[in-house]
């Protein structure tokens, strides 16, 4: 409260001072009779004095900006009590001491009790005020525990400080009552309302400290006149009574060292106070249980105990209404979280936990079990094109349609993400029935957006002695088949049936390995002017030098690499060596040499945030010019979402020409020629084959030749430059060239290569360098659609 501790210390000093000078001249009157009674009236008041003029000063120190208004309201009404009081006994003394031949009989003169009496009430309703935070919960508790504690201890000094007096020998006077009276009344408020506070901008030890300085001084004045009548009044007034204003000094000096004090719990504290009360209060009942007259003081007591009864039964009543409300509450949590820790969260649906849970305990048992594991089909594509809030409700939606076509008696999972399971038991189970039932449910549009949806199912049944894993597994080895073999259909596990399946797992854990050895190489499919077969680019594809298998097969490793994320750095190893290779060949042929390079870009690596930034690196790096690579995109990688076509859209403007790979094979061809920002189109090959037989059917030809011819015409419409695939024959190149293509790539034109090899067929194209052997044989004679890899 204070900055000034020196000078509130002085403050004390003084106090304590006029307290002592009390008690010395109090001896010596009884002792030896010096002086006369009357000047045992004067002590009070000038420690009183003292003790205002310290508030006062502590308050002046104080800046109003620092102390909380709850504590300067407290110390303004403390400092307004302190004064009445001072003036009420500065009252008394003056009439004592003109009146010094009449002090045994004189009373306080009632204007003087008036002040005082005002002083002690001023004194209670500041303690009252300071608030008392607890939570609204505890609030009835804490009211009840404060009204049982006041009236206890309350009644408990009306039997052993107020009845006393009003029965002694020698009774005290009205006023003298009132205030001995008040003063117990404002140490029993006060010792009610610390016992539930734990810190706040009155400090509770300068409370305690306040209401003793009314109530100690209230009590043994109490016990003095009981025990010793009139002549009490000279200790009551030249020591007992100076206390007070030395306690209001210290209270002021806690104050100012509030916030070094550690804060407590109230509860701890507080809870035990009614208690204590029922104890206290028992004593005058005892006493009249011993033989202790049944006098109306007792009587009193008596009703105040029956209260305090009354009310610790309604507080007992009530604890135990909430201690029920807090166990239901209790129990519904304990449920609820039993609940969430076995179900999922968005479907409400058992969870992967609960899943294994229930497996195991089926196995254990014997019976027959049966796992269904429904993997949803291209579920990633919803979420990237309609978002993922879209995706969630059709789980949800697909959780409802599981749940409706399953059998109550049979639990339905969601294992995590867009797989769910089934747990069949009992013999009459019919586990092929029941996907059949679902993919018939898939057949229709699913949810609030009336959205298609496709399940691959696999299902696994347990043979003696499986366990929950290996169920598992065969399950989910079932679900691979299943959409390796098309997607929206069921397989049903049989032995033998994981080998393939592990082993291309495995190869999916090698490709980190085979990454990290440099097992990778780049291979080159020359594209050609059909015209007059010159090269004039090339398409950069990847094979893989496996150290004990030998060549693994693009179509092998490729969608291992797309299902574990490896497509990614592999892609990025293959964009580097392109740019790298591609400026070679033209250091060493010009820019007439070769044209462009390009390479296929996978879905997967499109979505990879940092993508757009590898492919400015590479070429920043190699000196690549922009316009020289070429990216070909397939047109399901263009159809991912807009984080794919953002990185397309950033590409283009960087200078970069993009293919639309394997065109026409697709369901929105045409209108990606517009949406994309495609350079070039590619022919698939599927609409090459066959374009060269001459049956002497002119209409069947035609036919044959239709959609090259539509893409040819549409092509140059829009402006795009067209690249013939898979071309496998010199009549093809032919029928090509009567439609309008110019440029081509295929076996017939040249198979894969090693760098090496293009630049032989470059410098013998320049007219450099002496025929070498066949370039076409470098590429180890591999089928035209094991060659593209999508990278």
């Amino acid at each position: 409260m204070t900055r000034n501790g020196l000078g509130l210390t002085t403050y004390v000093r003084a106090t304590v001072a006029v307290a002592a000078l009390g008690a010395v001249w109090c001896v010596a009157f009884l002792t030896t009779g010096a002086g006369i009674e009357a000047f045992a009236y004067v002590f009070v008041p000038v420690g009183g004095a003292t003790a205002a003029v310290a508030v006062r000063h502590a308050m002046r120190e104080t800046r109003p900006g620092e102390a909380d208004p709850v504590a300067r309201r407290f110390w303004r009404a403390v400092l307004a009590a302190v004064v009445l009081i001072t003036a009420g006994y500065a009252w008394l003394a003056v009439d004592m001491l003109t009146h010094a031949d009449q002090v045994r009989t004189r009373s306080m003169p009632v204007p003087a009790a008036a002040l005082t009496a005002l002083g002690f009430l001023l004194a209670f309703v500041a303690l009252a005020r300071v608030p008392v935070v607890v939570p609204g919960a505890d609030r009835w508790r804490i009211a009840l525990d404060r009204m049982i504690a006041f009236l206890g201890c309350a009644a408990v000094l009306w039997y052993v400080g107020l009845a006393p007096m009003l029965s002694a020998r020698e009774p005290w006077s009205r006023q003298a009552m009132l205030l001995v009276g008040l003063g117990l009344l404002v140490a029993v408020g006060a010792a009610t309302k610390v016992s539930y506070i734990d810190g706040g901008p009155v400090d509770r030890v300068a409370m305690r400290l306040v209401a003793a300085a009314g109530g100690i001084p209230a009590g043994v004045v109490s016990v003095l006149a009981v025990q010793f009548g009139y002549i009490a009044s000279v200790p009551a007034q030249a020591i007992v009574m100076p206390l007070a204003p030395v306690l209001i000094t210290l209270a002021v000096v806690a104050q100012s060292r509030a916030g070094r004090r550690p804060p407590r719990d109230p509860a701890r504290h507080g809870a035990l106070l009614p208690y204590l009360v029922m104890i206290l209060i028992d004593v005058p009942l005892i006493a009249v249980a011993l033989g202790a007259p049944l006098r109306w003081p007792v009587r009193v007591v008596l009703v105040a105990a029956v209260v305090v009864t009354a009310l610790v039964m309604v507080r007992q009543y009530l604890a135990s209404r909430e201690t029920a409300r807090l166990l239901r509450i209790a129990r519904i949590q304990e449920e609820r979280l039993q609940h969430e820790a076995g179900h999922d969260g968005l479907t409400g649906l058992a969870n992967r936990a609960l899943f294994r849970e229930r497996l195991t305990a089926a196995l254990a048992a014997n019976g027959p079990v049966t796992v269904l594991v429904i993997d949803l089909d291209d579920f990633k594509t919803v979420n990237d094109l309609l978002g993922h809030g879209v995706g969630d409700r059709l789980l949800v939606a697909v959780a409802r349609l599981l749940r409706a076509e399953t059998p109550d008696d049979h639990l339905v999972v969601r294992v995590g993400g867009d797989e769910f399971a089934v747990l069949l038991t009992g013999v009459a189970a019919a586990p092929e029935e029941l996907a059949r039932r679902l993919l018939d449910a898939f057949a229709e549009p699913v949810g609030e957006h009336r959205l298609l949806v496709q399940a691959s199912i696999g299902i696994a049944t347990a043979a003696p002695g499986a366990t929950v894993d290996s169920v598992l597994r065969d399950a989910d080895v079932a679900v691979f088949l299943a959409k390796q073999r098309g997607k929206a259909g069921f397989v049903c596990y049989v032995d033998g049936m994981a080998e393939p399946v592990l082993a291309h797992m495995q190869l999916g854990g090698e490709l980190r390995q085979a990454l990290d050895n440099d097992e990778f190489r780049v291979v080159y499919q020359p594209i050609v002017r059909l015209d007059c077969n010159r090269v004039i680019g090339v398409e950069a594809l990847v094979r893989w030098h496996h150290p004990t298998r030998g060549m693994v097969s693009p179509a092998d490793f490729i969608p291992a690499a797309e299902r574990t994320g490896l497509i990614v750095p592999l892609g990025r190893f293959v964009l580097r060596e392109t740019c790298r290779q591609a400026v070679a060949w033209l250091a060493e042929f010009g820019p007439d040499g070769l044209q462009e390079a390009g390479l296929n870009v996978s879905a997967r690596q499109l979505h990879d945030p940092g993508f757009v930034s590898d492919v400015a690196a590479a070429l920043a790096d190699t000196g690549l010019p922009c316009e020289r690579l070429v990216l070909e995109v397939t047109e399901s990688a263009v159809l991912r979402g807009t984080r794919v076509s953002r990185a397309l859209c950033e590409l283009d403007r960087m200078g970069i020409r993009l293919a639309l790979d394997d065109f026409g094979t697709g369901e929105s061809s045409l209108s990606l020629l517009r949406a994309f920002p495609a350079a070039i189109v590619k022919l698939d090959k599927s609409f090459v084959d066959g374009i060269e037989i001459d049956d002497g059917q002119p209409a069947a030809a035609d036919a044959r030749k239709a959609v090259a011819r539509a893409v040819i015409q549409l092509a140059r419409a829009l402006g795009l430059d067209t690249v013939a695939e898979g071309i496998e024959s010199s009549e093809q190149v032919a029928a090509l060239l009567d439609l309008g293509y110019t440029v081509g790539q295929g076996y017939h034109l040249g198979q894969p290569m090693t760098a090496d090899g293009v630049s032989r067929l470059l410098a013998l194209q320049r007219g450099t360098a002496p025929p070498a052997e066949n370039a076409r044989d470098s590429g180890r004679g591999r089928d035209a659609r094991a060659g593209r890899t999508g990278i």
